[in-house]
């Protein structure tokens, strides 16, 4: 796709910006705030997208510390930098930049020191923590920022940036070998990029969601086999198929993960990506006899953001997206949580800006 329309130099711009702003529940305020040099160690950020991220919850239901406090949501975020703040190296104005769940590691923690950023424990979350990208500028650590190809338009994306990094990380970090099967649990916003990752890697894919009307989705997405969790048992299914080596959870149930650990094939994963609000509940022979895993997978550092996006754009996956415009965020927001978005929604700011 061609390259997202050009943002205006800075000096041109209005003194001010609007941004989408929440308190309390789904308290969605329009607000005018004044432009600011970046911070030490942060840059300004023109925004072009913003993807509408089920995490958005966190800030827009009010879950977190102090609701009271005005926040602006939104962590999937493309958009072109303006301003560049002291401290701040190998970044200038004009670059093409994105942020995803995580607001750039601290370089100092201990987890940091041994380079795992994505536990680092001084690390902003843009939406959550501090203002994310439902607004027309964006401000940022940038030991955050991601580079975006000019390949991949910005609504395509902003999702990447999360949902697509999630899927991809968790696929990378299993054992699974060349054309070994693996499973995709849920075509959903997540989901329907895990398919697609998993093929593009060169796995034998099965998707495993409810209902018999998604075989067709799941064969487009590049699955092999479809499996009706709601006619069949889904681990009796994989272990019909000869057992999976990993399967990557995504839909958020504990109830609808427990039965797959059964269909692991010895020292196979379970990767869980979907944050439920109900346990997974496990055999435990089923891991002592065979050697089986479950762990969790936490989305990926901005230089594993940037891998994703290269393959992306490399072997031709996409997100299927819905885009709206910024004004009707709120909008958006309701979209996104009603469950029938085909399967990311993004706002998409005007090219004027």
């Amino acid at each position: 796709m061609p390259p997202d329309a050009p943002v205006c130099d800075s000096h041109a711009m209005s003194s001010t910006y609007r941004a989408y702003q929440v308190t309390g529940q789904r308290q969605f305020e329009l607000v005018d705030r004044e432009l600011a040099e970046p911070e030490y160690g942060r840059v300004r950020v023109r925004v072009q997208s913003c993807g509408v991220c089920h995490s958005d919850v966190l800030a827009v239901e009010g879950q977190r510390p102090d609701p009271s406090s005005p926040v602006v949501p939104g962590h999937e975020i493309v958009g072109v930098v303006d301003a560049v703040g002291d401290g701040v190296t190998g970044w200038n104005v004009g670059d093409r930049v994105g942020m995803g769940f995580l607001g750039g590691q601290c370089n100092a923690c201990e987890f940091c020191r041994r380079g795992d950023f994505v536990n680092c424990t001084d690390q902003p979350q843009p939406g959550t923590t501090e203002d994310g990208g439902y607004a027309e500028v964006f401000y940022g650590r940038a030991t955050g920022l991601v580079r975006v190809p000019d390949a991949v338009s910005a609504s395509d994306a902003a999702p990447l940036l999360c949902a697509g990094v999630t899927t991809f990380n968790a696929l990378r970090s299993t054992d699974a070998g060349p054309g070994a099967l693996v499973a995709i649990q849920g075509l959903g916003g997540l989901g329907h990029l895990g398919v697609q990752y998993a093929k593009k890697l060169g796995f034998r894919v099965a998707a495993v969601a409810r209902g018999a009307e998604k075989a067709g989705l799941a064969e487009t997405l590049g699955a092999d086999h479809y499996i009706d969790s709601a006619a069949d048992d889904p681990g009796a299914a994989l272990v019909a198929l000869g057992g999976a080596s990993a399967v990557i959870a995504t839909a958020a149930s504990g109830s609808s993960m427990s039965p797959l650990v059964a269909g692991l094939r010895p020292r196979g994963q379970l990767m869980v990506v979907g944050a439920a609000p109900d346990p997974l509940e496990v055999d435990t022979a089923t891991l002592i006899f065979g050697g089986r895993r479950i762990e969790g997978s936490l989305t990926g550092s901005a230089i594993e953001n940037e891998d994703c996006l290269a393959f992306s754009v490399a072997a031709g996956v996409a997100p299927m997206t819905e885009v709206m415009g910024f004004d009707d965020a709120p909008r958006a927001y309701e979209r996104m949580m009603s469950g029938k978005a085909r399967f990311r929604v993004v706002l998409e700011m005007p090219a004027s800006i």
